[in-house]
């Protein structure tokens, strides 16, 4: 089987919530326990990005390991493509080195499916190079905080992340070979940014296993 590890971005601010979304409670544990409960059910090892390692270490299996996020290219935090680069590159500096594939989750997603990434990743023997990514779409945009990415596309990662004033996951996307998966729910690939979406999610939706 494909080699895979699974990294959980949880590095955001959290403004838009006015508090930290991986903390959020859905019922018997937080955003930051089932991603990283339905990670470990598809990925050989999964890891949390995060500047705040002690918040989230006691809440998550002892199996789930960290890496901490630091500022990187300047003084402040970058957001995703950043911790990404971060990521594989502490990967791939390992004794055994980087796994083929990574799965990337955000922290927010809480309609994220074991069913549903394990067959994504039975998948990725399929996805033929050139292909950098194997990503889901919505709205005729790519969702770049779940899918996966070859460690392969780490020197183009970071060259994109130095040389782009925005450091955009979706500009590198639109500039690399991407390969789809077939159409999804949009309902799995919701997010919580804020309070109103998460009401609307309490309201509507409830976790999957």
């Amino acid at each position: 089987m494909t080699s895979l590890a699974a990294v959980i971005l949880a590095g955001g601010r959290s403004s838009r919530m006015g508090h930290d979304k991986a903390l959020i409670s859905l019922g018997a544990e937080t955003l930051i326990q089932q991603t990283c409960r339905v990670a470990l059910t598809c990925a050989d090892a999964v890891y949390v990005v995060t500047p705040w390692c002690d918040r989230y270490r006691p809440l998550v299996p002892a199996s789930v390991q960290f890496i901490a996020e630091g500022p990187g290219l300047s003084e402040t935090f970058q957001g995703p493509l950043v911790a990404l680069v971060q990521a594989l590159t502490w990967l791939q500096e390992r004794p055994e080195g980087s796994p083929e594939w990574v799965l990337v989750l955000a922290c927010d997603m809480p309609n994220l499916s074991s069913a549903t990434l394990s067959t994504w990743r039975d998948s990725l023997a399929a996805v033929p190079l050139p292909y950098l990514a194997y990503l889901p779409q919505r709205q005729h945009r790519w969702e770049p905080l779940c899918g996966f990415y070859r460690s392969a596309a780490l020197g183009s990662l970071r060259q994109y992340a130095i040389a782009s004033p925005t450091r955009s996951l979706q500009g590198w996307l639109n500039q690399h070979p991407v390969q789809p998966m077939p159409p999804v729910d949009d309902a799995l690939l919701a997010n919580v940014n804020t309070p109103t979406e998460l009401q609307q999610w309490q309201q509507v939706a409830k976790p999957q296993i």
